[in-house]
């Protein structure tokens, strides 16, 4: 009785498995577009990298030499009505500094260093924040970035622009292979990323104490959007 059931179920078994797979439902025709957009929008904010470097015959002398000048740069950075928010501290080092000489290593002295970000609300006032900086002690400015303080809705309507050129280019595809858009299937963005913060434009200047107002040309910004749009058509 047992191999007769044994029997059986190999049989079954066997017939199950002689059916043929049905097709999975391919879903319907697709097409799928890149759209791109991009706005340009003159900065109304900057960033700039102020720096000061001094050197002394021991460590103690150098870093009481840099506080001092670092010092002086915050305050003349704060009294021209910089917030406190938009100073802060991006570096601070301490080395020592040697001559070489017939193969031989000759301790020189000391040098610290000290650099600080500064956010500039007001782009036409930037040039006297850079002079400002240097008559106050700055021994470097670097590295100026302009940005805007809204990003965002530039950001969004570049998003905007590149859904439309995508759903144009849908259209246009559709329309040449004698197809409509029935709908939107998926919508995906494909993010700019330039480093830490979104990419801006960037100047590397340096400045002399002597130097008369900076002259700052901050041009335009471009944002960028880009999509990848899948339609279904019929």
């Amino acid at each position: 009785m047992v191999n007769r059931l044994i029997s059986a179920f190999c049989l079954l078994a066997t017939a199950a498995s002689a059916q043929p797979a049905r097709p999975q439902d391919p879903g319907p025709p697709v097409v799928v577009t890149t759209g791109d957009a991009t706005i340009k929008r003159a900065p109304d904010r900057a960033w700039v990298t102020v720096a000061a470097e001094s050197r002394a015959r021991t460590p103690r002398e150098a870093q009481k030499a840099n506080a001092a000048a670092m010092s002086a740069v915050m305050q003349m950075m704060k009294g021209a009505g910089l917030p406190a928010d938009a100073i802060r501290t991006l570096a601070y080092d301490l080395q020592p500094e040697f001559d070489y000489r017939d193969g031989r290593q000759t301790l020189r002295g000391y040098v610290a260093r000290n650099a600080i970000d500064v956010r500039v609300d007001q782009i036409d006032r930037l040039g006297e924040i850079l002079e400002l900086a240097v008559g106050a002690g700055a021994t470097n400015v670097s590295g100026v970035r302009f940005d805007l303080k809204d990003r965002a809705s530039a950001e969004r309507e570049a998003l905007a622009g590149a859904v439309a050129d995508a759903r144009g280019r849908a259209d246009a595809a559709a329309k040449a292979a004698g197809m409509t858009i029935e709908r939107v299937l998926r919508i995906e963005e494909e993010r700019q990323f330039g480093g830490p913060e979104p990419v801006m434009h960037r100047q590397m200047l340096t400045v002399e104490a002597a130097a008369p107002v900076v002259p700052i040309t901050p041009g335009e910004i471009e944002i960028r959007g880009v999509v990848t749009l899948t339609a279904a058509v019929r």
